[in-house]
């Protein structure tokens, strides 16, 4: 019994929190650490997490994450990015999340999209504007990332609660 509530502890805390800050930071698989919070659960001997929650939880971290990388990159296409911006975007977010923290992970997907299409020889105020598509689809993505991770909390959460209310039942009758 106090493996399983180490377990729950660990992975809800730990995993879940990890999971949440892994969607801010790109640095981080957030949807990927939340989802490896229900596996762990589903290790437990009385596991109140199916094959089939897992199954679907884990298809939709997958179209989740690729729709991360994605959104951005249309964003900045849909506001006329080039190429060099597109690049210049990726290379931003990056940049900003370990030079320029919290700042650079909001600022870095515009500055970078900027600074790319302008080394393009676009205008200042065309490369602005894709800077903005990219800032947008950045932030889109993040939201959809904390959406599913938020998703994952209240199940993990629901779950561990079920097991938790158990244990409790046996201990003090």
């Amino acid at each position: 019994m106090e493996i399983t509530i180490a377990l729950i502890i660990i992975a809800g805390l730990v995993l879940n929190g990890m999971g949440i800050i892994g969607c801010i930071l790109p640095v981080l698989p957030g949807p990927l650490l939340s989802w490896v919070s229900l596996l762990l659960f589903f290790f437990l001997p009385d596991h109140e997490v199916g094959l089939w929650t897992l199954g679907i939880t884990f298809t939709l971290m997958l179209a989740v994450s690729a729709i991360d990388l994605i959104i951005p990159i249309l964003g900045a296409k849909r506001f006329g990015a080039s190429r060099e911006g597109i690049i210049g975007g990726a290379l931003g977010i990056i940049i900003g999340v370990f030079f320029f923290p919290p700042v650079g992970i909001i600022l870095g997907p515009l500055v970078g999209t900027v600074v790319g299409d302008m080394i393009a020889g676009g205008t200042f105020a065309a490369a602005f504007n894709s800077g903005l598509g990219s800032l947008i689809g950045f932030l889109v993505g993040t939201s959809i990332k904390l959406a599913y991770s938020i998703a994952i909390v209240i199940l993990f959460t629901v779950k561990a609660g079920s097991i938790i209310a158990q244990m409790m039942t046996e201990w003090f009758g």
